[in-house]
């Protein structure tokens, strides 16, 4: 954000460089040139004139020194020529006395009386040169020409100057900008960067290092002062929280025991007419404890920072079925298992073995004698590069199913079918869910193609593991960013 904020800083000072200095560079090149030209030709003008009364009183023999005097005073070359466009002087010994220029545009353009003045590229002078070529007298009676030619390099190397001093100007003009400008960006960004610290820590649980609220612009100390106050109120709700999951492990379990004693402690004094009702406040009071026992779990679950490891989903899957086979076979129900390649994935340690434990609980429930409940593991393949490929548990059941709406909120806490008995504490889906989104996974309920219902436990393989690595996280908040 720095760089960001800097260069975007230093952009605009660039443009406004740029359209300042540019313009000025290009017009102080012209007008500087064309300052060089007119003294050039009121020069080359006083010349003609003197050497126009010079050939008038015939002092003609004259003209050479007097070129001579000028071109070492002003830095030109003199060429002087008589009505005719004859030479009758030339310093720079370009063209001989007596020769004939007549037809030289500047030249014969003088001769009509109208000056000359133009630039041209001369092999010993690469910044080129300037030629000034005037009459001496007026139409009809121009009585001689006068040209004079000066090196362009002095007025090339003052520009050159000139856009030197420019560039070293807006230089240094960035150079206190970016001071400036950095200066301005970190007093900013340094408070973002302490909040996006803060929260990171915030996200694991605790902030060990607090953002000050004294550096930055006033909104954004606003800012950290109420991001400070929610921070410290969350983590006191969260230590709350696991305190009271802590305290209530211990406080509901010796009574709900104790009471459980006390009940069966009276079935040898109950009349018969009675014991269905013990009966029925025993089984109550197993569902009262199995609910605590799921919210207790759910709590430490979601109190805690846990990382996903590599485990053989294949091997827990088989472990699990020869586990429950015994019970399923008291109900008359088969488990079979499909899938036998190893198949490694992501999951919280012991994860797989609660979530098949849960599901299968489940399935078993609602089975009716003589079905079957499938434990099957397939692969499903990459969709993309930020879908990585996924192993898909599918535990299957042969029992009444649900409906659309009741699919969607099977994973709601306590929330149970209408059809379903009262043995249930409905924390079981919502427990699947937090274990499996605590390994980067997700769990949906879908109508098995048979009738029944099909949970479908969707797990990341342990491969992508080392090109992006499961962070460490809340299991009830997991980091939901994909694999890509």
């Amino acid at each position: 954000m720095t760089r960001r904020l800097l260069l975007s800083h230093l952009g605009l000072i660039l443009l406004v460089l740029l359209a300042l200095e540019v313009p000025f560079g290009v017009f102080y090149a012209r007008s500087e040139l064309a300052r060089f030209s007119r003294t050039a030709e009121q020069g080359a003008m006083t010349l003609a004139e003197v050497c126009e009364d010079k050939m008038e009183h015939g002092l003609t023999a004259d003209l050479p020194d007097l070129a001579l005097a000028y071109g070492r005073r002003t830095g030109a070359t003199v060429l002087v020529a008589d009505r005719r466009g004859v030479v009758l002087t030339d310093t720079a010994a370009h063209a001989l006395a007596g020769t004939d220029l007549s037809a030289e545009p500047d030249i014969s353009t003088a001769l009509r009386d109208r000056p000359a003045v133009g630039t041209r590229r001369a092999p010993s002078a690469d910044a080129g040169l300037l030629f000034v070529t005037v009459p001496g007298g007026s139409a009809p009676t121009v009585a001689c020409v006068v040209r004079t030619v000066y090196a362009l390099g002095p007025v090339k190397a003052r520009v050159r100057t000139t856009w030197l001093v420019l560039a070293a100007v807006g230089l240094g003009v960035l150079a206190a900008a970016s001071l400036i400008g950095f200066a301005l960006a970190r007093s900013i960004t340094r408070p973002v960067q302490a909040l996006e610290r803060a929260t990171a820590q915030l996200a694991e649980g605790r902030i060990t290092d607090p953002p000050d609220t004294g550096h930055g612009p006033p909104e954004l100390r606003r800012l950290t002062a109420s991001f400070t106050r929610t921070a410290t109120r969350l983590q006191h709700l969260l230590q709350a929280q696991q305190a009271f999951a802590s305290d209530v492990s211990h406080q509901l379990k010796t009574p709900l025991t104790s009471l459980r004693l006390r009940l069966e402690n009276f079935e040898p004094h109950l009349a018969p007419c009675a014991q269905d009702s013990l009966d029925r406040a025993l089984g109550e009071l197993e569902r009262l404890s199995r609910m605590v026992q799921g919210l207790l779990a759910l709590a430490r679950l979601e109190n805690t920072e846990i990382r996903a490891e590599a485990a053989d989903l294949n091997a827990v899957v088989s472990g699990r079925a020869d586990i429950w086979t015994a019970f399923a076979d008291e109900q008359q129900v088969g488990i079979r298992v499909t899938g036998g390649t190893s198949v490694p994935v992501l999951a919280v340690p012991g994860a797989l073995e609660q979530i098949i434990d849960n599901l299968l609980s489940n399935a078993l429930r609602v089975s009716a004698p003589g079905t079957a409940v499938t434990l099957a593991v397939v692969t499903a393949p990459a969709r993309g590069a930020r879908t990585p490929a996924m192993a898909e548990l599918h535990v299957i059941d042969q029992g009444p199913g649900m409906t659309e709406a009741e699919r969607h909120r099977a994973f709601d806490r306590f929330w149970r079918a209408p059809h379903a008995d009262h043995d249930g504490t409905g924390l079981g889906l919502p427990l699947v869910r937090h274990l499996t989104r605590a390994g980067g996974g997700e769990v949906t309920l879908e109508a098995a193609p048979g009738g029944g219902l099909d949970a479908v436990v969707r797990l990341r393989h342990a491969e992508c593991h080392d090109q992006c690595p499961v962070p460490v996280a809340h299991a009830g908040h997991p980091d939901p960013r994909p694999c890509h």
